[in-house]
């Protein structure tokens, strides 16, 4: 998924430098993403560690992470499951295609008229088999997540769900087809949670916390809505133009409250070693970030410059730089 904050591409120098710190040995260590999102670092971590726990405030992180961390075992016949909910007849009558398809009436665009028809089709099927017990939970997050990230590549939006394009782009042309989403197998299983972080931090314990939250004001309740709506596929009343729902809205978004909520996340949390990754355009500057740290232990900073997220070609947003500098904050707490 093309995702705001997404680390893909600094996974494997976050992975590293965490290793440089801690020692190249981690298979004795839990290893905690309170912030997970997608579920990238997680997932890098996944092999190398004891325990990997992860939490997102939004429900469709934790229906990836359902399957991308906790899912550890095979899953027997996961692929017939794939090929029969590719194949189902369509259905008009969804939530998806009444509110979100243009030719339903709604005048919203976020998927061509047969993707959204799909879309609630599948999602329809898998919610029946999981209430009539025919899959159990692990292949019923296996083909949400599925799902959701099959939606993604067929959205007709600029890789955010804040707005819809007015004409349908080259990609979401294309049909949707249901792939597989992967996960790695291991012999350790693994924690997933969608809690408010600073709620579930006083919870749990561990070895590495990493830290990843939003740095500004966007919420990604608002600018991933309707993966959320995919994803727990409740009925509401959409609002206005974009048909938002109700969303979280994350203390860590707004400028007054995210120093506070930072403070005391990392004053309560009972980990070892605590990595935050924040760039050098976020609400906390990097001053305020030393300053709150550094009463809790040794602290030290490591900066790497990488390039800006673009949504895609279809927008025209103007921004001064193309690359920005993500700074890798490090504490070994005090116990």
């Amino acid at each position: 998924m093309n995702y705001i904050g997404s680390k893909f591409k600094l996974s494997s120098w976050i992975k590293q430098e965490i290793k440089n710190v801690i020692g190249n040995d981690l298979s004795d260590k839990i290893f905690c993403d309170i912030f997970a999102g997608t579920g990238i670092v997680g997932r890098t971590f996944k092999k190398d560690v004891k325990k990997v726990i992860t939490n997102d405030l939004e429900y469709y992180s934790y229906v990836l992470n359902k399957n991308y961390i906790e899912n550890h075992k095979e899953i027997k016949n996961k692929e017939k499951y794939i090929e029969e909910l590719n194949n189902l007849p369509l259905i008009d009558n969804g939530f998806i295609y009444q509110n979100y398809c243009m030719r339903s009436g709604s005048k919203r665009q976020y998927f061509k008229d047969e993707n959204g028809k799909k879309i609630d089709t599948i999602r329809t099927q898998i919610q029946k088999w999981y209430e009539d017990k025919q899959i159990d939970e692990n292949l019923y997050y296996f083909l949400l997540a599925s799902l959701i990230e099959s939606a993604d590549k067929v959205a007709n939006t600029a890789s955010v769900y804040g707005a819809f394009l007015k004409h349908i782009k080259k990609s979401a042309q294309k049909d949707l087809f249901l792939e597989n989403a992967e996960f790695t197998i291991n012999e350790n299983p693994h924690q997933v949670f969608n809690e408010d972080s600073n709620s579930l931090v006083e919870k749990i314990s561990g070895d590495i916390l990493y830290l990843d939250p939003p740095y500004n004001q966007r919420q990604y309740g608002a600018n991933y809505h309707l993966l959320n709506t995919i994803a727990l596929y409740k009925p509401f009343e959409p609002k206005g133009k974009t048909g938002l729902p109700k969303y979280n809205r994350s203390n860590y978004c707004k400028k007054n409250e995210v120093a506070n909520s930072f403070k005391e996340l990392v004053k309560k949390a009972d980990f070892k070693y605590i990595f935050l990754s924040y760039n050098n355009e976020g609400l906390m500057s990097k001053k305020d970030i030393q300053k709150i740290m550094k009463k809790y232990g040794r602290y030290d900073l490591i900066a790497q410059e990488y390039q800006r997220f673009k949504a895609d070609k279809t927008t025209n947003r103007n921004h001064k730089a193309d690359k920005t500098y993500e700074y890798l904050h490090i504490l070994e707490k005090k116990r």
